[in-house]
């Protein structure tokens, strides 16, 4: 597959909106969309959902020259950011403290939550197909869509996934996207707000610590010459996919 992708990074093309992606050095960091859980009944849907917002940050003191705020002004609910999946921590470049346990690299997919694996099995069933079109009930709609872009993207979502690659059918990015859902994956902020499966395992260790076996598996991935450039990053920045634990497909997007 290396040779598959290697126009990719020796291109340094990654994602940035609807147009061809920046060079690696333009990539910029950015988070994933959050969604809220699902209400109850709605345990066997697997597209995004709503948006929660996070409790109210606690108000810095006020200084000499501050006017106390108005009843009415107290009594007005203040506007939160909402939080995203991955929040607390880079996601699209995890912080891996080097003192704790590294996430455990798994390839049984019968681990798996249940609607996890539905989706995984979705997602590869799809790519199999050939036919990108096949993704589109999967990627879902609105705001609640799958992320396939660190920057806003313009347009239709398949067309999106088309203009990523080489070919005109979208058949390449099919390919890359079925080797990343072949690679091992680690669970990362089990039972936290946060919590997601991540392909491939990649994205949650340190590159200069991955042994000889993994190295072959990263190397399906991408070239020689793309893992010494990601080890400038500090980080794997090519293609990961990430589900939560309801089954809902939160990003498909490469970049740092």
């Amino acid at each position: 597959m290396s040779l598959l992708f290697a126009s990719l990074f020796a291109g340094s093309l990654f994602l940035v909106g609807s147009e061809p992606a920046a060079a690696l050095s333009e990539i910029q960091r950015e988070e994933l969309p959050s969604a809220t859980p699902q209400t109850p009944g709605d345990e066997d849907q697997l597209s995004p959902v709503d948006e929660v917002p996070l409790p109210n940050p606690p108000s810095a003191a006020p200084s000499a020259g501050d006017q106390p705020a108005s009843p009415e002004d107290q009594d007005e609910p203040q506007q939160v950011e909402p939080t995203k999946p991955g929040q607390g921590g880079d996601v699209t470049n995890p912080r891996v403290d080097p003192d704790k346990p590294q996430p455990q690299v798994v390839y049984d997919l019968s681990q798996l939550p249940e609607p996890v694996r539905r989706m995984h099995d979705l997602i590869v069933e799809a790519c199999k197909s050939g036919d990108i079109e096949k993704l589109r009930p999967l990627i879902g709609t609105g705001t609640s869509m799958t992320q396939l872009s660190l920057a806003e993207i313009d347009g239709d979502a398949i067309d999106f996934l088309k203009s990523l690659s080489g070919d005109s059918e979208g058949q390449e990015i099919l390919a890359i996207m079925e080797e990343v859902l072949n690679a091992g994956y680690v669970h990362l902020d089990s039972g936290s707000p946060q919590e997601l499966y991540v392909w491939p395992y990649f994205f949650a260790l340190p590159l200069d610590k991955l042994d000889a076996r993994q190295r072959v598996e990263l190397f399906k991935l991408v070239t020689a010459s793309d893992y010494d450039d990601m080890k400038q990053f500090g980080a794997y920045i090519f293609y990961r996919v990430g589900i939560a634990p309801d089954g809902r497909w939160i990003f498909f997007v490469a970049g740092e």
